[in-house]
Order: C-alpha cells, then structure tokens, then sequence
C-alpha cells in the first residue's frame, strides 16, 4: 500500500477487491457545449483529443466494437483481466436525452467482462434525469463520473474557454454523491495566470466536496491548439513547469489531500512528438517514483 495517499490501485481494490480492471477508452461521437456554440466555440484552448485518446478509438465504430478492440489489445497478455467502459473523448453527456444515454451505457455494461463505467464530462451538462438513470445502472455495476473541473478560478475557466463555473462543479458534485454515484475531479495544474497558491486553493476547494477521486496534470502545450496559437504569438503568457517545480507543488498536493480521496495521476503523458512544453518525456508512472521518493526523503 501507498503510505503517503490513496493510489488508483488501491481505490480500484477498494471498488473491485480482488479483480484486475483496466479502463477501456470509448469515442462515442460527442461533442462539447463550448464547442458547437451552445456556450462557446472552438473548445478549451489546450485540447486536443489526439494526444490522449487510444488508436482503437473510433467514432465510426459502435461502443461494442471499440471494447471489443479494447479487450483484444489488452488479452493477450492478462487474460483473467476485467474491464471498465471508459466514454472518454469530448462530453459524454452532453446533447442527448437521458434515456439515449442511459442506453448507451447500458449497451456498453452488457459487453462481456466489463464489470463498470466511467463516464467523463463536464460539471454544466448532468441533468437530473440523467443521473437519475446513472444511479439505476450504479445498482447493476459500479458507475464513476469523472468531472472536468481543472479549476476553482472563474476567471481562469473563462480564460481557457471552459464556459461553466467552480459553482457548478460543486453542485454537480453533490447532487452525484447524494445518489450514491462515485464522483471524480480533474484538476490541472500551471494554467495562465495561476501560481501555485491558486493550484493548492483549488486541491483545497475539491477535497472540501464529497468527491472520490481527483486527477491531476501538468499544464501541456499542444502543438496546434489555440493555446499554442496564442503563446507563439505573445497573445497568452504561459510558463510550463521544470520538473522540480512541479515534484515541489506535488509533494504539497499531497500533505492537503485527505487519505479517503484517491489521487489518479499527477501527470500528463502526450505524444512527445506533439507536446511543445514541457518536453521532459516521462510516463506517468516514472514520475509517480521520482515523487514517492521525495516524500521518503522528506520524511
């Protein structure tokens, strides 16, 4: 076990005892509100599904045979693994009825081996009859909502074109945990215009909430994103982070979050070839023991 906080692996553990479970990424064909002018357009200013959404991933494809893709990829070599439906790429509960979703991801549910759904969205489009749903199907299997906060700064939010506001993330937070439904939080870290205070305010905000889980990241700049766009031309000041800075912030994050709540990740792994900074090249888990190492030296 993590003596320093909750890891995904034992959270999984604690939701799955005694099974493997790998996630399974899923491109269900969404868009998002700030991007097909319901509230905005052109999206958040540093994404780009591209750099984190696995190959098998197709739009064209039903959810079925994405998973199946999915299971094929990963059978080789853990066959006695289990699987979690992952609706990962834009806002997957956004633009269509609560019934429709909940088909969805029923269809998804009734794939062989998948054992639970983890549905990313964002904290403005969870209508109650949708989480109405959610909590029928939380009955059959285990179901996680993963929130795209990345902030607790309004300002911030209108900045990088999210569009919704830190008090939306905390009603949306509430009204899933008062239906039993797990709840996580995506935080990102080095966003224009925020030092790390402001970061560890916002890891504060979230752990006051009754969230399960918060995911964390680095700020990236993708290449072709508005962002890129704006920093080459002096439009956006943005200053990525060393690696010692960022395993300075790390170590602090974790002294503020409470055992109960798992930390997912710390890090953001894009394609190198496609990342503009900070370029250090690392996975998730070789960052994971550079910090485990720090809090052994720090004592």
């Amino acid at each position: 076990m993590n003596p320093f906080y909750k890891d995904y692996s034992e959270y999984m553990q604690g939701i799955f005892p005694g099974m493997k479970v790998q996630k399974l990424s899923i491109d269900a064909g969404f868009t998002c509100p700030n991007r097909d002018g319901s509230i905005g357009r052109g999206g958040c200013i540093y994404c780009n599904n591209a750099s984190f959404t696995p190959s098998y991933c197709k739009p064209a494809e039903t959810v079925e045979q994405q998973l199946e893709k999915g299971k094929a990829f990963f059978r080789k070599k853990y066959p006695e693994m289990k699987y979690l439906a992952y609706f990962q790429s834009y806002t997957n509960t956004f633009g269509r009825s609560g019934e429709d979703l909940a088909e969805l991801y029923r269809r998804a549910a009734d794939v062989e081996d998948v054992v639970g759904i983890v549905i990313g969205t964002r904290p403005d489009c969870l209508a109650d009859d949708l989480l109405d749903e959610l909590a029928v199907l939380n009955r059959r299997m285990p179901v996680i909502v993963e929130i795209g906060a990345e902030t607790s700064f309004d300002s911030t939010l209108r900045l990088i074109n999210r569009n919704h506001t830190w008090a939306q993330v905390e009603d949306a937070v509430r009204r899933l945990h008062s239906r039993g439904i797990r709840a996580g939080l995506h935080l990102i870290a080095g966003l224009p215009g925020e030092t790390d205070s402001d970061v560890l305010l916002t890891v504060g905000k979230a752990c006051a909430l009754p969230v399960d889980s918060l995911k964390l990241h680095q700020l990236q700049v993708i290449k072709g994103t508005e962002l890129h766009r704006r920093m080459e031309a002096g439009e956006l000041e943005v200053k990525p982070y060393d690696m010692e800075s960022y395993l300075r912030l790390c170590v602090a994050i974790v002294g503020k979050v409470p055992r109960h709540i798992c930390i997912e990740r710390f890090l953001s792994s894009s394609p190198p070839v496609m990342v503009v900074a900070p370029q250090w090249g690392l996975k998730n888990y070789t960052f994971v023991n550079l910090l485990l190492g720090r809090l052994r030296a720090d004592g």
